[in-house]
């Protein structure tokens, strides 16, 4: 399979795609022996023998995780307020994983952590149409007509906020239950719907992105995605996108 050669050492974790074509320009890579200077250059990412300084490069081992995260932690690897990561729930070794996208300090449920760059953007820009669905419990009864309403979508703090779908599940005097699909994936955006509307989220999970679900996963834990499950992320956008290579 050939990639490009700057791809490549990104993979690998010598450095980004551009400080990687900073180094291939400056002569300070090789490819079989050879120096390469070619931006454009292609390798075989299992045959051929890439090195930098005249040290040998490999490929990183690509791992996609599913978490269910708990409520009272955060996406970040460092916080300065020493607050518990989701990155705590992963084995040592993996610590070096990012997550995909966000879930804020008070919101759970489903989040994929991974060490590949392009899935994230895949799953997380808005060009590719991923939808991720929550539940969101509410203080109060929601009606329908406010279902309606946040389904033409409402202004809040200068942009429009406009979910894919919003369906009631159950509603009395106390809490409602709401289901919404997003793809955009805006800061806060569940909690800033119903903000709009007067009502305070209690508790919000998400529950599926694409077309993984989260399942019996409990609380803290974490499994990996099969290639099967990869696969069928990347099936979900639409047929105008492109593929991982």
């Amino acid at each position: 399979m050939l990639v490009r050669l700057q791809k490549f050492m990104a993979d690998a974790g010598v450095a980004s795609r551009r400080a990687s074509e900073q180094l291939i320009v400056a002569g300070r890579v090789t490819v079989n022996g050879r120096i390469v200077q070619e931006l454009g250059s292609r390798v075989d990412a299992l045959h051929d023998q890439v090195t930098v300084d005249g040290t040998a490069i490999k490929p990183r081992r690509k791992l996609y995780v599913a978490l269910n995260k708990p409520r009272g932690c955060i996406c970040s690897r460092q916080d300065p307020l020493a607050r518990r990561s989701v990155s705590d729930f992963l084995p040592k070794e993996w610590r070096n994983l990012h997550t995909v996208g966000r879930l804020d300090f008070d919101s759970e449920g489903l989040i994929f952590l991974t060490n590949d760059g392009e899935f994230s953007l895949r799953i997380t820009h808005p060009r590719y149409g991923i939808r991720k669905k929550y539940l969101a419990t509410v203080t109060g009864r929601v009606s329908p007509e406010q279902v309606a309403r946040l389904s033409r979508g409402v202004w809040h703090e200068g942009e429009t906020l406009k979910p894919d779908k919003v369906r009631l599940l159950r509603a009395n005097n106390s809490h409602s239950l709401v289901e919404l699909e997003l793809s955009e994936g805006k800061n806060r955006e569940v909690r800033r719907l119903f903000e709009t509307l007067g009502l305070t989220v209690e508790r919000l999970s998400r529950v599926q992105i694409g077309p993984i679900k989260l399942g019996e996963l409990p609380s803290g834990k974490w499994r990996v995605l099969t290639p099967v499950e990869i696969a069928s992320l990347l099936k979900s956008q639409g047929p105008q996108q492109g593929r991982l290579h």
